[in-house]
């Protein structure tokens, strides 16, 4: 089944270049030359992509209208824009990937394949498997819990059977094993949505990241429309810190990207998961990690203390996107702001300096490279290219 992408331009030479390397990529193009055109299709279709011409403001509100659409809230927005336009410009409009005038078809090719590959993950997460299993739910703050039957299961989330007459709200705790498994799976759910029937929504918050392998591999074998990932994409480990690290990439994810990383040095593994918190296009992006565990802590210092040893020494560094944050997830950013601001130079300079440009973003990497003191837990280990 192919990816499909909406493109939104009247230039000619640009609507080629972007057909034939999507075309590439086995991402379907429906063409629009007008905004309204545009804006009739993101209410009626769904799309992996939404690809903008932003040549004045009406194309623009196009893609700030993305996040409105229902069936295209989750959809990866691109903006093609003038090289005098700033990039801060294009981010307040919703985009998660910029393409700059006169678009290249190597250029285009590059910034698709880091979009195609969220796109995948975004598709889907959002597929469903019917499945009828119970699951119990339970209050935080009283002793209210009810069993119920799920309907169907998605990576985000899972659809159940409501009790007559009931009709609970807010955030709850939910504990399921699913077919084939003898391990419980336990995390936060709020109540997203309520059908005319006795169907309701339950949306993951929080999920452990070891129960959202465990879901994930279990949809994979189960889906009938379950489709291959992109293979992970190589990037050069510039920084690391026990609480995150700095990627050079051609093409870097967005910010709120969760992305699983492998790092391989000198015989040592680590497996890490974390989120995109600060992105600089053609250059590279800064991510924190999300796993507290004692084994994951422990890991990452004895990675960090071979870097330590072998400045020389680069390691090999793989990264695959495993979803996009939804915008109203702050929960977790602002315990990790606190954090940084305690602990951690480097998560704070992902924090606290987000609006520098690349060069000057650099320039603050090499003053912390060179502090005095800065062991693990700064911004510790330079990976020297």
């Amino acid at each position: 089944m192919n990816l499909k992408s909406l493109v939104l331009s009247s230039d000619e030479k640009i609507v080629r270049v972007l057909r034939r390397t999507l075309s590439d990529l086995d991402i379907s193009v429906e063409h629009c030359n007008d905004p309204e055109a545009a804006l009739r299709k993101l209410t009626r279709d769904r799309f992996e992509a939404i690809i903008v011409d932003c040549v004045d403001a009406r194309s623009t509100d196009v893609l700030s209208s993305v996040r409105r659409a229902p069936c295209n809230k989750r959809a990866v927005a691109v903006a093609i824009l003038d090289p005098a336009i700033g990039l801060r410009f294009a981010f307040s409009t919703g985009a998660h990937f910029v393409l700059y005038k006169p678009v290249s078809g190597e250029r285009a090719k590059v910034s698709f394949r880091a979009a195609r590959a969220l796109m995948k993950r975004e598709r889907r997460r959002n597929s469903r498997v019917s499945v009828q299993i119970p699951v119990e739910i339970s209050k935080h703050d009283s002793d209210t819990h009810f069993k119920v039957n799920t309907v169907d299961l998605s990576e985000g989330g899972l659809a159940v059977k409501l009790p007559r007459r009931t009709k609970p709200t807010g955030n709850w705790q939910a504990s399921f094993t699913l077919p084939g498994s003898s391990t419980p799976l336990q995390t936060k759910v709020e109540f997203a949505w309520e059908g005319s029937g006795p169907q309701a929504g339950l949306r993951f918050v929080d999920l452990p990241p070891e129960n959202a392998r465990l879901l994930r591999e279990w949809l994979q074998r189960n889906s009938p429309e379950a489709e291959r990932d992109d293979p992970p994409v190589r990037s050069q480990l510039t920084d690391l810190s026990l609480g995150g690290c700095y990627l050079e990439i051609p093409s870097p994810f967005p910010v709120g990207t969760h992305v699983t990383l492998s790092m391989k040095a000198a015989g040592n593994e680590l497996r890490a998961e974390g989120v995109v918190r600060i992105m600089h296009p053609d250059t590279g992006m800064g991510v924190e990690f999300t796993q507290t565990t004692p084994e994951h802590r422990t890991s990452l210092e004895k990675f960090l203390g071979v870097l330590t040893e072998n400045r020389e020494l680069l390691p090999e560094l793989l990264v695959e996107p495993d979803a996009l944050e939804p915008e109203d997830s702050t929960s977790s950013r602002t315990a990790s702001e606190s954090k940084a601001q305690i602990d951690d130079p480097l998560l704070q300079l992902f924090h606290s300096e987000t609006s520098l440009s690349p060069e000057a973003f650099e320039r603050e990497l090499r003053k912390q490279r060179g502090t005095p003191g800065n062991g693990p837990g700064a911004a510790a280990a330079h990976a020297s290219a």
